[in-house]
């Protein structure tokens, strides 16, 4: 049985059912999220930045959390499923996102506790008129678009190009944004492609945060690095501790540790069996 606190369900509203080239599609335990059929899905990146921000908010006793580009509210919803007593804020630029991401915390049930604002990162006056002030953030997540513009080829559909590709900032401006908002003593997760490492040191120790810890994910066992997970907080510039994450072994099964993450956020901790073909 799926653990964690139960959803409220559609409860005969009609906006809370799929519509047309759209899913309801499983999130953690019984929680669910609205996506689209083709474009950008949730996937192992909001899972691991979710299970490290959860972790983290959970360790300094956090009550409050921001979500920085939160998309469809994939790792908003599993850090809310996961830390119950918090109340989080979701800040999305593209407003059919922040749409999809409104009707999945209603599906859910959990509207008094989590919300969406629309609004530009960079935008720091127009987003203080919509009642983002800062520094009063515990927790602080964000996952900027792996690619800087330029870097290749841009989907046609503005919601998967956006995604992708640093339309509204890249590392950089997600920094920023976290030392505006960020408690003197809260903590900031950032999830960004590898390719864009080297940008990381320099960006946060030119708006004051202090890296703390510093995850490489290898997506299978003698690949290279694809992810990294940065953690953060104000201060003086220090050495982070560094870890590596492995997703999958060699033969391509789950490692066990990557099976406990998806357990501790509420998935299935092993791989659903194979039915074999009839007759």
């Amino acid at each position: 049985m799926p653990p964690g606190p139960k959803p409220r369900g559609a409860d005969g509203r009609p906006e809370l059912e799929p519509g047309e080239g759209e899913d309801l599609c499983y999130l953690s335990g019984e929680w669910r999220i609205f996506q689209f059929l083709k474009g950008h899905r949730w996937s192992v990146d909001d899972l691991l930045a979710a299970w490290v921000g959860a972790a983290a908010g959970e360790a300094i006793g956090a009550k409050t959390h921001l979500d920085l580009g939160t998309g469809l509210g994939s790792v908003l919803l599993m850090i809310a499923w996961r830390l119950p007593a918090v109340r989080s804020v979701g800040l999305e630029a593209q407003a059919e996102r922040a749409a999809l991401a409104r009707r999945s915390i209603a599906w859910n049930g959990v509207e008094e506790r989590c919300r969406v604002v629309e609004g530009d990162l960079r935008d720091a006056r127009a987003l203080e008129a919509r009642g983002l002030e800062g520094p009063s953030f515990d927790l602080i997540t964000g996952t900027p678009p792996y690619f800087p513009r330029g870097s290749g080829t841009e989907s046609p559909e503005d919601g998967i190009a956006h995604s992708r590709f640093e339309h509204h900032g890249g590392v950089e401006a997600y920094l920023e944004a976290a030392s505006r908002w960020l408690a003197p003593a809260g903590v900031m997760v950032l999830e960004a492609n590898a390719l864009v490492g080297p940008r990381i040191a320099p960006a946060a120790r030119a708006v004051g945060l202090s890296h703390e810890r510093w995850i490489d994910v290898v997506p299978r066992e003698g690949k290279p690095v694809l992810l990294r997970l940065d953690t953060f907080r104000k201060g003086p510039p220090r050495e982070p501790a560094r870890e590596t994450l492995t997703v999958r072994d060699r033969a391509g099964q789950w490692t066990p540790e990557f099976s406990r993450i998806r357990a501790e956020l509420g998935l299935p901790p092993v791989p659903p069996r194979s039915t074999p073909p009839a007759g």
